[in-house]
């Protein structure tokens, strides 16, 4: 760790991090072109991703006090952006979630992020594109107090098809995350390792493969294409997920840029996978990658009543 830093090196960064926040408008009345406050437009944000589920969660995450995000959550609730609903795995908690304006707004703060991004870039050369993002997000992590070096990319190892212990730790991050969130139990856990065992008796044939990203020998989040298990020319995207602990690398996001590139170069004309309604972060990255939801019914095949989303990609 570097304990050494000049204050002429300090008061540089400081000043352009002053000048960044100008540039993207925080001192502006509206933020991101709308009439919300900072906190507002960031909690619109992180509750579409899927970041923060819940009003606690969104303090800490926004450095609020409880009373102060109490009245933003109950503003926000009260101009129809965002809806609580009942935590199946602690009833006596609510889940944020956006409503169907809220989730229009946050299209909209992401087009208008995305604009000011490309405009802000576009005369930049590829590696210095590189160097922004590598450091903005090292910047982050710096602020966070999280050690930077668990997050440079090179750090990350990209494995595909099978290696030892992957079924089982594909295995156990399902299971803990979706127990301790959404209450998923023996049937859910029985399910994932039955038929994962299963895919990965196939997975030599070419239609079939696993993209798993470590950081030395933990796992921080996988994906497969099972190729073999719907009609002719359909994949099926499955078990995919990212670590808690690697939130924020951008693991999710190469996954599915793997899983999808896969997808097109084997030929298969679409891809399909199933989920469930309140994943938002999830959807985010699927939207985002071409997926669209094309069919949603409540069902219980993972062994807790949760409406059942079916979302579909089209070879590009």
């Amino acid at each position: 760790m570097n304990q050494s830093v000049s204050i002429a090196r300090i008061d540089t960064m400081r000043a352009a991090s002053r000048d960044i926040v100008r540039q993207l408008g925080f001192m502006q009345k509206g933020l991101a072109g709308t009439t919300l406050s900072p906190s507002a437009v960031h909690t619109i944000i992180e509750v579409g991703y899927g970041t923060v589920s819940n009003a606690s969660a969104l303090g800490d995450m926004l450095h609020l006090e409880k009373s102060s995000v109490s009245r933003l959550v109950q503003k926000l609730t009260d101009d129809g952006l965002i809806e609580g609903t009942l935590n199946p795995a602690d009833r006596r908690s609510r889940q944020l979630g956006l409503t169907k304006d809220g989730k229009a707004l946050l299209k909209s703060l992401e087009d208008f992020g995305r604009q000011q991004m490309k405009a802000a870039f576009a005369h930049l050369a590829k590696e210095d594109l590189t160097k922004v993002e590598t450091g903005l997000t090292l910047f982050a992590r710096a602020l966070r107090g999280e050690d930077s070096r668990v997050s440079t990319p090179n750090a990350v190892e990209l494995r595909e098809g099978y290696c030892p212990g992957v079924i089982a730790s594909v295995v156990g991050l399902h299971a803990s995350y979706y127990a301790a969130n959404y209450g998923f139990g023996a049937v859910f856990e029985r399910k994932v390792a039955t038929e994962m065992s299963e895919f990965m008796g196939r997975i030599a044939r070419p239609a079939n493969t696993t993209f798993s990203a470590f950081l030395g020998g933990t796992l921080l989040g996988t994906v497969s294409l099972d190729g073999e298990d719907l009609e002719e020319s359909v994949s099926h995207l499955r078990w995919f997920i990212v670590s808690p602990d690697a939130q924020g690398m951008g693991i999710g996001n190469l996954l599915l840029e793997k899983a999808t590139s896969f997808a097109d170069a084997a030929g298969f004309d679409r891809t399909r996978l199933w989920t469930f309604k309140g994943l938002d972060a999830a959807r985010h990255l699927y939207e985002k990658h071409g997926f669209e939801l094309i069919h949603e019914t409540r069902g219980t095949q993972w062994g807790t009543e949760v409406i059942e989303q079916e979302f579909e990609r089209k070879r590009t």
